[in-house]
Protein backbone atom coordinates (compact mmCIF):
# COMPACT_ATOMS: atom_id res chain seq x y z
CA UNK A 1 0.00 0.00 0.00
CA UNK A 2 0.95 3.67 -0.87
CA UNK A 3 0.41 6.68 1.36
CA UNK A 4 -1.21 9.49 0.00
CA UNK A 5 0.34 12.79 -0.23
CA UNK A 6 -0.95 15.48 2.11
CA UNK A 7 -1.84 17.65 -0.80
CA UNK A 8 -4.30 14.99 -2.34
CA UNK A 9 -6.20 14.85 0.96
CA UNK A 10 -7.78 17.91 -0.19
CA UNK A 11 -8.70 16.49 -3.23
CA UNK A 12 -12.42 16.02 -3.82
CA UNK A 13 -14.86 15.04 -7.16
CA UNK A 14 -17.70 17.41 -4.99
CA UNK A 15 -17.67 21.35 -4.93
CA UNK A 16 -20.31 24.08 -4.34
CA UNK A 17 -23.91 22.79 -4.47
CA UNK A 18 -22.76 18.90 -3.89
CA UNK A 19 -22.30 18.53 -7.87
CA UNK A 20 -19.47 17.10 -9.55
CA UNK A 21 -16.28 19.50 -10.34
CA UNK A 22 -17.00 18.13 -13.69
CA UNK A 23 -20.67 19.97 -13.54
CA UNK A 24 -19.13 22.58 -11.26
CA UNK A 25 -16.57 23.96 -13.55
CA UNK A 26 -18.95 23.68 -16.87
CA UNK A 27 -21.57 25.83 -14.69
CA UNK A 28 -18.67 28.03 -13.91
CA UNK A 29 -17.71 28.48 -17.13
CA UNK A 30 -20.80 29.37 -18.45
CA UNK A 31 -21.05 31.98 -15.97
CA UNK A 32 -18.26 33.82 -16.72
CA UNK A 33 -18.91 33.29 -20.15
CA UNK A 34 -22.47 35.28 -20.09
CA UNK A 35 -21.16 37.71 -17.79
CA UNK A 36 -18.22 38.43 -20.25
CA UNK A 37 -20.65 38.41 -23.41
CA UNK A 38 -23.17 41.18 -21.47
CA UNK A 39 -20.34 42.92 -19.90
CA UNK A 40 -18.48 45.08 -22.53
CA UNK A 41 -18.48 48.54 -24.23
CA UNK A 42 -14.87 50.13 -24.98
CA UNK A 43 -12.67 48.58 -28.00
CA UNK A 44 -10.09 47.39 -25.20
CA UNK A 45 -13.16 46.07 -23.28
CA UNK A 46 -14.53 44.31 -26.16
CA UNK A 47 -11.02 42.73 -26.90
CA UNK A 48 -10.87 41.54 -23.00
CA UNK A 49 -14.32 40.19 -23.06
CA UNK A 50 -13.79 38.33 -26.35
CA UNK A 51 -10.78 36.67 -25.02
CA UNK A 52 -11.98 35.83 -21.66
CA UNK A 53 -15.34 34.50 -23.97
CA UNK A 54 -12.87 32.40 -25.72
CA UNK A 55 -11.30 31.21 -22.05
CA UNK A 56 -14.37 30.62 -20.51
CA UNK A 57 -15.42 28.53 -23.81
CA UNK A 58 -12.41 26.59 -23.65
CA UNK A 59 -12.86 25.52 -19.74
CA UNK A 60 -16.33 24.93 -20.62
CA UNK A 61 -16.12 22.69 -23.69
CA UNK A 62 -13.12 21.66 -22.16
CA UNK A 63 -14.92 19.96 -18.74
CA UNK A 64 -17.39 18.84 -20.91
CA UNK A 65 -15.18 16.91 -23.14
CA UNK A 66 -13.01 15.49 -20.45
CA UNK A 67 -10.33 17.66 -21.64
CA UNK A 68 -8.03 18.81 -19.43
CA UNK A 69 -5.78 20.79 -21.16
CA UNK A 70 -8.57 23.40 -22.57
CA UNK A 71 -9.40 23.75 -18.57
CA UNK A 72 -5.55 25.79 -17.75
CA UNK A 73 -6.23 28.78 -19.62
CA UNK A 74 -9.17 29.55 -17.11
CA UNK A 75 -7.16 28.35 -14.83
CA UNK A 76 -4.72 30.46 -15.05
CA UNK A 77 -7.31 33.16 -15.31
CA UNK A 78 -8.40 32.48 -11.93
CA UNK A 79 -5.27 32.39 -10.03
CA UNK A 80 -4.45 35.62 -11.74
CA UNK A 81 -8.05 36.92 -10.80
CA UNK A 82 -7.24 36.38 -7.12
CA UNK A 83 -3.41 37.55 -6.99
CA UNK A 84 -4.96 41.21 -8.23
CA UNK A 85 -8.08 41.23 -5.36
CA UNK A 86 -5.37 40.18 -2.96
CA UNK A 87 -3.25 43.00 -3.81
CA UNK A 88 -6.70 45.02 -3.57
CA UNK A 89 -6.17 44.09 0.09
CA UNK A 90 -2.80 45.01 0.67
CA UNK A 91 -3.55 48.06 -1.04
CA UNK A 92 -6.31 48.83 1.03
CA UNK A 93 -3.76 47.78 4.31
CA UNK A 94 -0.83 49.28 3.46
CA UNK A 95 -2.78 53.23 2.23
CA UNK A 96 -6.40 53.09 3.87
CA UNK A 97 -6.29 56.91 2.85
CA UNK A 98 -6.43 55.61 -0.40
CA UNK A 99 -10.21 54.47 -0.05
CA UNK A 100 -11.56 58.00 1.20
CA UNK A 101 -9.68 59.39 -1.90
CA UNK A 102 -11.64 56.72 -4.04
CA UNK A 103 -15.05 57.52 -3.12
CA UNK A 104 -13.74 61.87 -3.35
CA UNK A 105 -13.91 60.78 -6.79
CA UNK A 106 -16.75 59.38 -7.38
CA UNK A 107 -19.60 61.12 -9.25
CA UNK A 108 -21.95 63.23 -6.80
CA UNK A 109 -25.12 61.07 -7.74
CA UNK A 110 -23.78 58.27 -6.99
CA UNK A 111 -25.94 56.08 -4.34
CA UNK A 112 -25.04 56.42 -0.96
CA UNK A 113 -21.83 58.27 -0.91
CA UNK A 114 -21.89 60.86 1.73
CA UNK A 115 -23.38 57.85 3.83
CA UNK A 116 -20.01 56.57 3.15
CA UNK A 117 -18.07 59.51 3.69
CA UNK A 118 -19.52 59.70 6.82
CA UNK A 119 -18.10 56.53 8.24
CA UNK A 120 -14.75 55.91 10.28
CA UNK A 121 -11.98 55.35 8.03
CA UNK A 122 -10.48 52.91 10.69
CA UNK A 123 -14.37 50.97 10.48
CA UNK A 124 -14.67 51.64 6.43
CA UNK A 125 -11.30 50.13 6.06
CA UNK A 126 -11.98 47.27 8.18
CA UNK A 127 -15.74 46.56 6.31
CA UNK A 128 -13.95 46.68 2.83
CA UNK A 129 -10.86 44.45 4.08
CA UNK A 130 -13.97 41.87 5.63
CA UNK A 131 -15.64 42.01 2.12
CA UNK A 132 -12.79 41.55 -0.06
CA UNK A 133 -11.40 38.71 2.45
CA UNK A 134 -14.84 36.92 1.93
CA UNK A 135 -14.32 37.59 -2.04
CA UNK A 136 -10.63 35.79 -1.87
CA UNK A 137 -11.90 33.10 0.36
CA UNK A 138 -14.95 32.35 -2.05
CA UNK A 139 -12.70 32.64 -5.14
CA UNK A 140 -10.08 30.29 -3.94
CA UNK A 141 -12.70 27.39 -3.14
CA UNK A 142 -13.87 28.39 -6.95
CA UNK A 143 -9.93 27.66 -7.96
CA UNK A 144 -9.68 24.57 -5.72
CA UNK A 145 -13.09 23.10 -7.98
CA UNK A 146 -11.21 23.94 -11.61
CA UNK A 147 -8.26 22.45 -9.54
CA UNK A 148 -9.73 19.23 -8.30
CA UNK A 149 -11.96 19.29 -11.87
CA UNK A 150 -8.58 19.14 -14.17
CA UNK A 151 -6.87 16.71 -11.59
CA UNK A 152 -10.12 14.21 -12.05
CA UNK A 153 -10.06 14.68 -16.05
CA UNK A 154 -6.39 14.02 -16.22
CA UNK A 155 -6.32 11.24 -13.69
CA UNK A 156 -9.84 9.51 -15.80
CA UNK A 157 -7.25 10.16 -18.69
CA UNK A 158 -3.93 8.73 -17.91
CA UNK A 159 -4.20 4.91 -18.41
CA UNK A 160 -1.12 4.21 -16.22
CA UNK A 161 -2.47 3.08 -12.73
CA UNK A 162 -5.99 3.56 -11.52
CA UNK A 163 -5.73 4.38 -8.00
CA UNK A 164 -8.65 4.02 -5.36
CA UNK A 165 -8.70 5.19 -2.17
CA UNK A 166 -10.45 3.74 0.32
CA UNK A 167 -12.04 5.73 3.20
CA UNK A 168 -9.37 4.58 5.90
CA UNK A 169 -6.85 7.22 4.24
CA UNK A 170 -4.97 4.33 2.62
CA UNK A 171 -4.46 3.34 -1.58
CA UNK A 172 -4.68 0.77 -3.64
CA UNK A 173 -3.13 0.91 -6.67
CA UNK A 174 -4.52 -1.65 -9.34
CA UNK A 175 -2.54 -2.02 -12.97
CA UNK A 176 -3.86 -1.16 -16.04
CA UNK A 177 -6.13 -3.59 -17.69
CA UNK A 178 -3.09 -4.64 -20.34
CA UNK A 179 -0.56 -4.97 -17.82
CA UNK A 180 -2.70 -7.17 -15.93
CA UNK A 181 -3.92 -9.47 -18.69
CA UNK A 182 0.18 -10.17 -19.55
CA UNK A 183 1.26 -10.87 -16.20
CA UNK A 184 -1.35 -13.01 -15.02
CA UNK A 185 -2.20 -16.35 -15.15
CA UNK A 186 -1.73 -17.34 -18.56
CA UNK A 187 -5.39 -19.29 -19.96
CA UNK A 188 -4.58 -22.08 -22.40
CA UNK A 189 -5.97 -21.52 -25.74
CA UNK A 190 -8.81 -23.36 -26.23
CA UNK A 191 -8.41 -26.68 -28.27
CA UNK A 192 -7.98 -26.47 -32.40
CA UNK A 193 -11.35 -27.03 -34.28
CA UNK A 194 -12.05 -30.12 -35.62
CA UNK A 195 -14.43 -31.01 -38.61
CA UNK A 196 -17.09 -33.49 -37.95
Amino acid sequence: MKMVAPWTRFYSNSCCLCCHVRTGTILLGVWYLILNSVLHYMCIAIAISLLMILICAMATYGAYKQHAAWIIPFFCYQIFDFALNTLVAVTVLVYPSSIQEYIRQLPPNFPYKDDVMSVNPTCLVLIILLFISIILTFKGYLISCVWNCYRYINGRNSSDVLVYVTSNDTTVLLPPYDDAAVTGAAKEPPPPYVAA
